[in-house]
Order: C-alpha cells, then structure tokens, then sequence
C-alpha cells in the first residue's frame, strides 16, 4: 500500500516538492503502477526460459574487418608532444 507519507519520503530523497494535490494524484498513480506490477507476479512462467524474448535476438554486429589505418606521421603531426612513433602524455599512475 503507497501512502502519501511513502510518496513524500521518495520526493524528499530526489529532492522534489510537491503540493498536497500532487502528492494525492501520485499516490494514487503509485498504486495503480504496484497494483499492475503485483498482476505480473500471478502470470505461469512455468516452463518458461528466463532469458526467452518475443521476437527472435540475433547477433547485429557485423564482421571484423581488417582495414587500412591512417598513417602513423599524419596522425602524429598534430601531438603537442610525441617521441618518434607514439604520444607522449603525463604521467598520472605511480
């Protein structure tokens, strides 16, 4: 059961103020969202793989594919600061 102390203490934790009549309409609204979620706990499921989806899950990656690189003293030209074939950044892990 969502009380409206329960919708106060949620605002209150995401640092959220609400009128007396807001705070009314969630609370009703909380309850109907518990009450439908509390519906999905009575569905069978028996038998069902947990990991099952409506519509088929296939892979959408495509393949790897070795391609050519930019050159490496195009790349560099633009480092403020590089030490013949790689960049030079600060140390920051002792």
């Amino acid at each position: 059961m969502i009380t409206k102390e329960t919708v106060q203490y949620v605002a209150d934790l995401a640092r959220l103020s609400f009128d007396e009549t807001s705070i009314e309409k969630f609370t009703k609204d909380m309850e109907q969202i518990i009450g439908f979620a509390d519906k999905l706990g009575e569905l069978d499921t028996e038998g069902v793989n947990p990991t099952a989806h409506s519509v088929p899950v296939y892979n959408v990656f495509r393949e790897d594919e070795v391609k050519e690189s930019f050159p490496r003293n195009e790349i560099l030209k633009n480092a403020p600061e590089k030490d013949s074939e790689y960049f030079v950044v600060p140390k920051v892990v002792e």
